[in-house]
Order: C-alpha cells, then sequence, then structure tokens
C-alpha cells in the first residue's frame, strides 16, 4: 500500500487527493509491534472536517474502537491509514472521499464528497495467533524450584494496559496477591505466565485478550478486548503437599549425637520471607532461642526441621505456611500464607535426664588412690559452652582451684566428673544444665547452657566425714583431756590446744580436715568445744564428735 508522508505546509492544502494522506506526529522511541493487517487493534480518534468541525469522536462516547484493521470493516481511508502503526503512536489522516463515505455521505452526519480530518491514536494491537509474552526482567542466581500447577503463590504486580494506562496494582492496596495456579481461580493468561517462575524473578508478562477479559472487558478498569501488562514479582510459593524442606549448610565432622523429641535446644535463627525480607533474628537480641523440641512448643515445621541437628550445625529450615503460621500470618511481620526460611546454628541440646559425659584424655599408669566424696581436691581447668565460646580457666589466676569434694562448693556436675580420678589425670567433662547453673544460668553463664570443662587433677587428700574437722585413725586416747591438757593446770588453751592437735597429726594418730588453711581448721574445732566462749577448754566442754551424735540420738529419743 502506497503511504504518502507530507509535511505541515502540505496538510494546509492538499489539493485533490488520490489517497490518504498520513501524518505521524508522535512516534513512540520503543516500538515493539506495527499493526498489520487482519491484526486487532483498538484506538481512540476525533473525526472533523476541513473547517475543524466535529462529526464524531470516540472520547466523546467514553469507549475506545476495537475492530480488525485492513479487511474491509472501516472505510478505506482509515483501513490503510491504521496499518503500521504503534502503540501510543499518533497520526494525522486526511481522507479523501472515495476513500471515505464517497458521494453520497452519511445522512445527516457527513455530507457527500466530504474530505475527512483524523486525529488517531493507537492504543492496543493484537492478532488471534497471539501468544502469551513473557520477559523475565531479573532472576536470582540461586533458584532450587519453580512454580507448577497447583501451587500457592504470592506476588506482587502492577497491571497496565498495552498504552501504559495502570489499572490496578498490588503494591497500592498494600499486599500480595495470594492465590492457587493452574486451578481457574486467575485468568488463563496469567495461569501461564506465572508457571516456571522462581521466588524473587520478576517478569512483564503481555497478555492477549482472548487470555485476559475478552469482548467484555473487566468494570470500568480494563475496555473490551484489551491486551494486558502485568509487571510481576513473586515472593514466595508453595504447595499445599509440602512439607518441611531442610538444607544442611555446615554439619560438624564430629557428630556424636544428634537431637531427638524431648531434647532441649539453644539455636541463633535468621528468620527471613521467600523474598529475603527480615522478619526475627535471636542474633539481634543477642540471645540464642531456647525451646524443647518435638513436644508443640514451638510451630509444627521448627518442631520437624530441628530433629536430628548436630551440636555447631547449621542448617535452613524452610517451612510452608500450613507448617507456620497458615493464613492468617504472625503480626504485622508475617503474612498470612508466607512461606517461612530459618537459617539456625545449634549452640548446644541436651536432655533433662542426661547425667554428665566424661571423657578420660589422660589417666596415670599405677593409679591406685582416687578421689572419694570428702577428698579435698586441687585442680585446673578450661570452661566453655559447646560452640567453643570460653568462660572461665584456673590458669588465669596463681593457683590451681581447691575444693572439698561434696561440700557444695561447685556445680554438681563438675563434683561428679572429679569422682574416681588419679593425681595427673586429665578428663573432658559435658556438664547438661541441670547438673550445672540450671534455666537462670550465672554471671558469664547463659541460662540452660551446657558447659564442657576440661580438668586435670593436680593432687588431692584424703577427706574426713560431713560434720567432721578432725578424725583418729585409730581409737582416741582413753585420758584424751589429761593428754591435751599439757601443763596439767585444769584448763586447755588456744595454744595448748592447737599444739596437742598438730602433734597427732605429726605422729600419724589422726587427720584434719583438708584445708588450704590448716590453722583456722584447728581455730574452728577449739571454737567448737570451748562452749561457753571463756578462752579456755575444761573437761566438762571437752566431747568427741561422736559422744556428741549420741547426745543427740538420745535427746531425740
Amino acid at each position: 500500500l502506497l503511504l504518502a508522508v507530507l509535511g505541515a505546509p502540505a496538510l494546509g492544502d492538499p489539493g485533490p487527493l488520490e489517497d490518504v494522506v498520513i501524518d505521524r506526529y508522535y512516534i513512540p522511541k520503543i516500538c515493539l509491534r506495527e499493526a498489520q493487517m487482519g491484526d486487532f487493534i483498538r484506538y481512540h480518534y476525533n473525526g472533523t472536517f476541513k473547517d475543524g468541525k466535529k462529526f464524531d469522536s470516540s472520547y466523546d462516547r467514553g469507549a475506545t474502537v476495537a475492530g480488525v484493521v485492513g479487511v474491509g470493516r472501516l472505510i478505506t481511508g482509515m483501513d490503510r491509514g491504521l496499518q503500521g502503526m504503534c502503540v501510543n503512536e499518533r497520526r494525522h489522516l486526511i481522507v479523501p472521499p472515495h476513500l471515505g463515505y464517497g458521494s453520497i455521505g452519511v445522512a445527516g452526519l457527513i455530507p457527500p464528497d466530504a474530505t475527512l480530518y483524523f486525529d488517531v491514536v493507537m492504543l492496543d494491537i493484537w492478532n488471534k495467533n497471539d501468544k502469551l509474552q513473557i520477559t523475565t526482567l531479573s532472576k536470582p542466581e540461586r533458584c532450587n524450584r519453580t512454580v507448577e500447577d497447583s501451587d500457592f503463590v504470592r506476588y506482587h504486580y502492577n497491571g497496565t494496559l498495552l498504552d501504559g494506562t495502570p489499572f490496578d496494582s498490588s503494591y497500592s492496596k498494600g499486599s500480595t496477591y495470594d492465590t492457587y495456579v493452574g486451578t481457574g481461580w486467575l485468568i488463563k493468561g496469567m495461569d501461564q505466565g506465572l508457571l516456571g517462575m522462581c521466588a524473587g524473578e520478576k517478569r512483564s508478562i503481555i497478555i492477549p485478550p482472548f487470555l485476559a477479559y475478552g469482548e467484555k472487558g473487566y468494570g470500568t478498569v480494563i475496555p473490551p478486548q484489551a491486551s494486558l501488562v502485568f509487571s510481576v514479582l513473586l515472593v514466595d510459593f508453595h504447595n499445599p503437599k509440602d512439607g518441611v524442606f531442610l538444607e544442611h549448610l555446615e554439619v560438624p565432622e564430629s557428630c556424636k549425637r544428634r537431637a531427638v523429641t524431648g531434647d532441649f535446644v539453644r539455636y541463633h535463627y535468621n528468620g527471613t520471607l521467600m523474598d529475603g525480607t527480615l522478619f526475627d533474628s535471636s542474633y539481634s537480641r543477642n540471645q540464642t532461642y531456647n525451646t524443647y523440641i518435638g513436644k508443640g512448643y514451638i510451630i509444627p515445621g521448627m518442631d520437624q526441621g530441628l530433629q536430628g541437628v548436630c551440636v555447631g550445625e547449621h542448617r535452613r529450615v524452610v517451612i510452608p505456611p500450613h507448617l507456620a503460621y497458615g493464613e492468617n500470618g504472625a503480626g504485622d511481620k508475617i503474612p498470612g500464607s508466607a512461606v517461612l526460611i530459618f537459617d539456625v546454628h545449634v549452640i548446644d541440646f541436651h536432655n533433662p535426664a542426661d547425667p554428665v559425659e566424661i571423657e578420660t584424655v589422660f589417666r596415670p599408669e599405677g593409679c591406685n588412690v582416687t578421689t572419694r566424696h570428702r577428698d579435698f581436691v586441687r585442680y585446673h581447668y578450661n570452661c566453655s559452652l559447646l560452640d567453643g565460646t570460653r568462660l572461665f580457666s584456673s590458669h588465669d589466676y596463681e593457683k590451681p582451684q581447691e575444693v572439698t569434694l561434696g561440700a557444695n562448693k561447685v556445680i554438681e556436675g563438675l563434683n561428679s566428673g572429679l569422682l574416681d580420678m588419679c593425681a595427673g589425670e586429665r578428663r573432658v567433662l559435658i556438664v547438661p544444665p541441670h547438673l550445672g547453673h540450671g534455666e537462670s544460668g550465672a554471671r558469664g553463664v547463659p541460662g540452660s547452657a551446657v558447659l564442657r570443662f576440661e580438668v586435670e587433677l593436680i593432687s588431692m587428700e584424703e577427706g574426713v566425714p560431713e560434720g567432721y574437722l578432725f578424725i583418729w585413725h585409730g581409737e582416741p586416747p582413753a585420758n584424751l583431756y589429761e593428754q591435751m591438757d599439757l601443763n596439767q593446770d585444769g584448763g586447755i588453751p588456744a595454744e595448748e590446744f592447737s599444739t596437742f592437735i598438730k602433734t597427732q597429726v605429726a605422729e600419724g594418730k589422726g587427720r584434719l580436715m583438708p584445708s588450704s588453711d590448716p590453722e583456722k581448721v584447728i581455730a574452728d574445732m577449739f571454737q567448737n568445744q570451748d562452749r561457753n566462749k571463756d578462752g579456755k577448754i575444761t573437761p566438762e566442754e571437752l566431747k568427741l564428735k561422736s559422744d556428741e551424735d549420741q547426745e543427740k540420738i538420745h535427746e531425740e529419743l
């Protein structure tokens, strides 16, 4: 077809015309498609005579014109003048009478032999052979899974007509559009256009009318026979049949034990939505999340996702909404039907029935004498959490730690771990919190923390029974008071008492309660015997511990 393109001067007085005159006075920079014979088009126009008098306008009717171009359904001049147009292109058309309504005209509207002037803007072009046009705008580097039929998707979108006119946006509503794919809940073009998308992917989807709202359009915002353009961001998706998905990011080489139902786990986590939006983090609170697993204290997906973890493991747990917070979501940070991703670092775990775990690292040969209840021991130790965080060490001080076993001076788990040791022996002790510092923890020790001790027994001294400060190795002297009263003046002052006790210890006849300060032990013994606190012990005051205990029994009887 011959398209005569004339400049502005020619439009003023074209003279007798043989063909339609076309002035392309606005051509968009991007023209993805030109109207061809047989295409369906939508356009607006104003129709005037040479004097400017309007005879028709689609604007006045409030509706665009839709039809097929180049097949004789329009006047010949318009059929020719619309071909080759781009969406959003604007043209002035001058149609001579023989390409318009000829010598007959239109009664009451267009006189015979009238030249017609049209101002046209092209709004839409499509063809019945068109297919969905999908352009991937951006795509995450990692994409483990893509959308399939029957998946439930959450996505944001901007919807425009082909000329760029917006008709709807999820962003303006402040929430994603949530629906199933491939079940007829969406227009056909969107059902097809979402397939194969990754979470976080952005697509442009151009949908021809026959895969959208067709001849009827939709309300006042989508005209009949309108192509639709959707800019889509897929936020997340899942399938109602999905279970928890686990990704083992880092598993320690040494994993002696894995968590099971009933174990108490301490872990750090970052919780994100599928698009990477952070909704919660234990790191921000500088405190682990502590809970039992498999008991229903946490969402079902996390209950399942923590099964089988090792101490020190990094694990990603992907939880579908039906195993998380469901359709309602939680608070203002977790939307309804959201897939949750937890990046977990397991600090430690234990079971309330756990004993102290003892590993002997070194035991000297010829180990015949071992520590027992009430023995006095000196030992070095390093204490840490199971993740290696250092807490305390006796090496930070000038001398080893000293304690009487069973005197409630150290935590129960450490006390147990120090029993049955030889001097020079080294052990590693794993102490669960119920034998350590419990749920409350201690200064520098988190609540419910499992502790790791590296201990080395430096020396030990045989202890005495509970409640005793001194015991005889045999029977005590029959005339105990007379032997203790060294100057035989009928009273035993502190000096005489101390000299006597030290002599008995030196001669191997008895032993003091082990202590780093024997003088204090002897002073305590003297204070116990000096019942009237007059600075000396009389025969009536001096009593053996066994005799005192017997008297108490008689009093009770």
